[in-house]
């Protein structure tokens, strides 16, 4: 029996964007140019066969470094058509140049989005206060709820607690992808504030839930989705044994999928699964023999298959 603070209940059920959410791949043609029919029939594949609440698109799974501003609103059409009946669209509007992630913000808002992921602004290294103006006025310029993005490792810059308490103070500012790896942080942030958090690393998802997180966004979800449903679920449910054993399974591929980048693998397991993906755009290069058996290794050792 479990005994909950009812403060404690309230935020754990506030999930503005589901329990699942993946970071969806961007599927073009055997030319490298994009493929929306693609787009639409993996997004469907994730929502209906894999379980996600919403779809990420236009995150740097889906190669947002190397599309078109044009390109992304096609794609972020293309998916509200397919599942924006039954699962939330959020898209990656985030650069280093606010008033180019507001242009994105209106467009991404004017083709059917559901919610907006802002990433830091990367390789500038703006200062926190930098950081605050930043994000607000990506917020204020937008009719939809914001999911910030925080990843030091790719930005340079993590968003400080103090930061994140004072950006929770916006009334469409409501959650945090958090690939920031710092649990103490996390909890700290999730004991202040309202915000959603998100795991933004696979393998942290289970012990993120434990400091106050509600979900994942997911890489290795294309092919997890539906068993890392099932161990969120088992986490709410209070059943820890069941939360914990399918952490332990799918923890080859919650890390196995980084081996190296992830739409790398990503895509190689979709196209051996016969699923829309297609080749990576440069600077990204397509998986190698060696790492596509690796990957299939790592699905065996998961309990999955990956065909030859």
């Amino acid at each position: 029996m479990t005994h909950d603070h009812p403060d404690t209940v309230a935020r754990a059920v506030s999930r503005p964007f589901g329990r699942l959410l993946t970071a969806m791949v961007s599927p073009f043609t055997p030319d490298g140019s994009l493929d929306l029919d693609g787009a639409a029939r993996l997004a469907t594949h994730l929502v209906d066969e894999q379980g996600n609440d919403a779809l990420v698109i236009n995150g740097t799974t889906g190669e947002s470094p190397t599309t078109t501003d044009a390109e992304k609103e096609r794609l972020i059409r293309a998916v509200v058509e397919a599942v924006g009946d039954r699962a939330k669209v959020v898209a990656g509007v985030g650069t280093n140049d606010t008033r180019h992630t507001i242009e994105l913000a209106a467009a991404a808002e004017k083709a059917g989005a559901h919610g907006l992921l802002v990433v830091t602004p990367y390789y500038n290294k703006p200062p926190q206060s930098g950081l605050l103006r930043h994000f607000t006025a990506v917020a204020d310029a937008t009719g939809l709820p914001v999911m910030l993005y925080d990843i030091p490792h790719r930005s340079g810059v993590p968003i400080d607690t103090e930061t994140l308490v004072r950006l929770a103070e916006h009334g469409r500012i409501v959650a945090v992808k958090d690939a920031k790896g710092d649990l103490t942080a996390t909890s700290w942030v999730t004991s202040r504030t309202a915000l959603a958090f998100y795991s933004g690393e696979d393998a942290l998802t289970l012990p993120a839930l434990a400091v106050g997180s509600v979900g994942v966004v997911g890489t290795s979800t294309h092919f997890t989705g539906a068993l890392t449903a099932q161990m969120i679920e088992a986490y709410d449910a209070g059943d820890m044994p069941a939360a914990l054993a399918l952490h332990r399974r799918l923890l080859p591929l919650f890390t196995g999928i980084f081996r190296t980048q992830g739409t790398i693998l990503v895509k190689a397991g979709l196209a051996s699964l016969g699923l829309p993906a297609g080749p990576v755009r440069p600077p990204l290069v397509d998986a190698t023999d060696d790492e596509i058996a690796q990957l299939r290794a790592d699905f065996a050792a998961a309990g999955l298959e990956l065909p030859e």
